[in-house]
């Protein structure tokens, strides 16, 4: 059905003084003021699975694709309960999406969520000035009231990521359990498990495929939340009431996320440590456990065609990726890590292992969602690492 959108102006104001005008869409009308980082995704899908991904709080998210909203939007492919962005910022807006599973619009969904869009502007050359100058703040907003001038100095007055702890605003208050699997939407090579092996997900901001990727390999998954103490997990592991730590993704700056990176030290310090495996911020936050340092890039990787090496087996993975905080490759030898993967396109560090425990991470998404399905296997050698205990566990690429 073709949808006849109101011309509803609106403005995405930058810290550097540059303002962008276009047309609002989403919650238009209720003097919504958007204060967030501006960042930029190149996937040319997925933007129903980006506008829901946890890792996205605090930020205004810019899709680089030109054409938004083609394929309307539905209830499966959903990240997590609510969309997460800030603001959505797009070239083109599709008036009519056509895709058999599709219950609404793109424009009627973001109504609903209470999130503006803006679109009708040169997102290109917002990327351009983004990849130029870093990532910064911005205000989204469709109130005719404020001027160009107000609008960039509450740009310029908004908190910086650095040194921001968002994971309480998106992660679990208490223990729940995870039963949904990949279902029919399962890689044809991805195997189901037998055993169940009970793993604890430290819920800094999960997505929903992490999980679903874990239970369809047959492990039984509790999520609890990130600032649970060490005592507790411990406890769990030496009672045999979990055979694994999982650490998720999540937004902000993984250094100030101190008490779960405490916690972490902890039980990474055993001497019988318990199969660990991070993704994207829980990467960082192992990393930090560690002994390493994190730092922000300078416009971050958010995209679905991201080329990793595998140091360990010489072969390239095409990857999901969303982060603005990378791990020092320098501070993690020292500490007893060793680099697994190195993003090809600015050499910085994709992943670690501890030499001799069963702890390893990446800073990528390898259960995709959107994105290529090059990384499953690292779901496979958690479940390995449960199994036998090893420290590096199979080097399996499928």
């Amino acid at each position: 059905m073709h949808q006849e959108l109101p011309r509803v102006p609106g403005r995405l104001a930058l810290a550097d003084g540059t303002i962008f005008s276009g047309y609002a869409f989403g919650a238009i009308g209720k003097q919504l003021v958007s204060r967030a980082e501006v960042v930029f995704n190149t996937a040319m899908c997925g933007y129903q699975e980006s506008l829901t991904d946890p890792s996205y709080t605090g930020q205004i998210l810019t899709q680089t694709f030109p054409l938004i909203g083609n394929t309307g939007v539905n209830p499966q492919d959903v990240e997590s309960k609510k969309v997460q962005v800030a603001g959505f910022i797009i070239r083109e807006l599709a008036r009519l999406h056509s895709n058999y599973r599709a219950t609404d619009t793109l424009h009627d969904y973001l109504a609903k969520s209470g999130v503006l869009g803006l679109h009708g502007i040169d997102t290109r050359a917002l990327t351009k000035k983004l990849r130029t100058t870093g990532s910064m703040n911005g205000v989204l907003t469709d109130r005719t009231d404020l001027t160009d001038t107000q609008l960039v100095e509450m740009a310029q007055t908004a908190p910086s990521m650095a040194g921001q702890n968002l994971v309480p605003l998106v992660g679990c208050s208490s223990k729940q359990t995870w039963n949904e699997t990949l279902g029919d939407w399962k890689p044809a090579a991805t195997p189901t498990g037998v055993r169940k092996y009970k793993v604890l997900t430290l819920d800094c901001g999960a997505k929903a495929n992490i999980l679903r990727n874990l239970t369809e390999r047959g492990c039984d998954v509790a999520v609890m939340p990130h600032n649970t103490p060490a005592k507790d997990i411990l406890g769990m592991y030496d009672r045999g009431e979990i055979d694994g730590l999982f650490i998720s993704n999540g937004p902000g700056d993984p250094a100030a996320v101190e008490t779960t990176i405490a916690t972490l030290r902890e039980v990474i310090s055993q001497p019988k440590t318990m199969p660990t495996f991070g993704i994207c911020l829980g990467h960082q936050l192992l990393a930090l456990a560690a002994g390493g340092k994190t730092y922000k890039l300078k416009f971050g990787h958010r995209g679905a065609n991201q080329p990793i090496l595998n140091t360990e087996t010489g072969k390239v993975e095409i990857t999901s990726q969303n982060h603005g905080f990378a791990v020092d490759p320098a501070s993690i030898q020292p500490v007893g890590g060793v680099a697994t993967h190195i993003h090809l396109n600015d050499q910085t560090l994709a992943g670690f292992r501890l030499r001799d425990k069963p702890v390893f991470s990446v800073q990528y998404h390898p259960e995709a969602s959107p994105g290529p399905h090059d990384s499953s296997y690292l779901f496979d050698n958690f479940v390995a690492a449960m199994a036998t205990g090893r420290a590096d566990g199979p080097k399996i690429r499928r």
